[in-house]
């Protein structure tokens, strides 16, 4: 705590939290903040106003005790007895309640210039429009950097994605290494394409799809809280992701494209580069889909890699769609190896 302090005083912000603090380790803190069922009972400077303050509210520290000690008996459940469980409580909930009130009356008093009840109800209405107007853009900046430094801080995953993009590449290049245009090398390049959209997909799926469950609890914590919106979320999670997201796909095809002699020409070259990276945002969202909806990270890699399998029997390689039966028709439509498939055909 003595380092920290330094800390403080060399101009760094620090912030502990701290279960039941010895006394002298408590009066080292400037301010505290005081929580009880994850809702703040007390937040100021640290010294004496915390005992003035729960004093007034009738709840008097003795004279020889640790105020730490008494802060912490007095906004933590007792489960001694069943009364008093319920007492406690009782007690907690009437202390938050008061710590709410005390900040909405405050907040209320101090910035508002007196003035006419309605003109007051007017402006106060249209500083909470350009508010919420305001709090999205500050949600979505919030989050996306946090997503930001999350999709960039993972720097040994990204290496070894990018490892794989590069020996991917290589070793389907060698297997089809410079590919003539006689009608025997027609199998191969269809082959190849496949292998290609196949590749793409389940890299990108599998590092997305236990993403989410190891997120949920946080996010669902979050959220609870009304910390952010959904849309803000979605879209910071999204943006954030698309420089690490694109480039691995345009590695891979940025090596495999003039070792297996495709189509030389910039255009071509640039289609094919497109729709791979396409691709792999789509695999990506549907990764983030499947571990939305799974509960766990262990079903959802169970879950993801099967429907793919799905997407990759119906990719328009394996299974001819007129011999496809009536009920799994619709599959073809939304496999993204058929997709990309049919798209680089082209």
């Amino acid at each position: 705590m003595e380092t920290l302090r330094q800390l403080a005083e060399d101009g760094h912000t620090v912030i502990c939290s701290i279960h039941q603090p010895r006394g002298s380790v408590y009066s080292k803190f400037d301010d505290i903040v005081l929580l009880s069922e994850g809702e703040v009972v007390y937040m100021g400077p640290a010294k004496e106003e915390p005992l003035k303050y729960f004093a007034s509210l009738g709840y008097q520290c003795p004279d020889h005790e640790n105020p730490a000690e008494f802060l912490a008996d007095l906004i933590s459940t007792d489960y001694s007895s069943a009364e008093s469980v319920q007492s406690s409580q009782k007690r907690i909930e009437n202390l938050i309640d008061e710590f709410t009130n005390k900040v909405l009356i405050t907040e209320f008093n101090s910035p508002v210039t007196q003035s006419e009840g309605s003109e007051f109800s007017t402006k106060l209405a249209q500083k909470s429009t350009r508010k919420q107007r305001r709090g999205w853009w500050r949600q979505f900046r919030l989050l996306f950097k946090r997503a930001w430094m999350q999709a960039f801080r993972d720097g040994p995953t990204n290496k070894v994605r990018a490892r794989m993009s590069v020996a991917s590449a290589i070793i389907f290049g060698s297997v089809f290494w410079r590919m003539g245009k006689t009608q025997t090398s027609i199998q191969d390049r269809m082959g190849l394409l496949q292998v290609a959209a196949i590749n793409t997909a389940m890299a990108a799926l599998t590092k997305t799809v236990g993403v989410f469950p190891k997120e949920r609890a946080i996010v669902d914590r979050e959220r609870a809280k009304g910390s952010y919106a959904l849309g803000p979320y979605l879209s910071s999670k999204l943006l954030a992701e698309i420089p690490i997201g694109a480039a691995f796909p345009l590695i891979f095809g940025s090596i495999l494209y003039p070792m297996a002699k495709l189509h030389p020409t910039i255009s071509r070259f640039a289609k094919f580069c497109g729709i791979v990276t396409v691709e792999s945002f789509a695999a990506s969202a549907m990764g983030l889909t499947v571990g939305a909806i799974a509960p766990t990270t262990e079903a959802a890699m169970a879950l993801g890699p099967s429907l793919m399998t799905v997407f990759i029997v119906f990719g328009g390689y394996y299974v001819n769609p007129d011999n496809t039966p009536v009920i799994f028709r619709w599959i073809p439509k939304a496999s993204l190896i058929r997709w990309g498939f049919s798209r680089t055909l082209h």
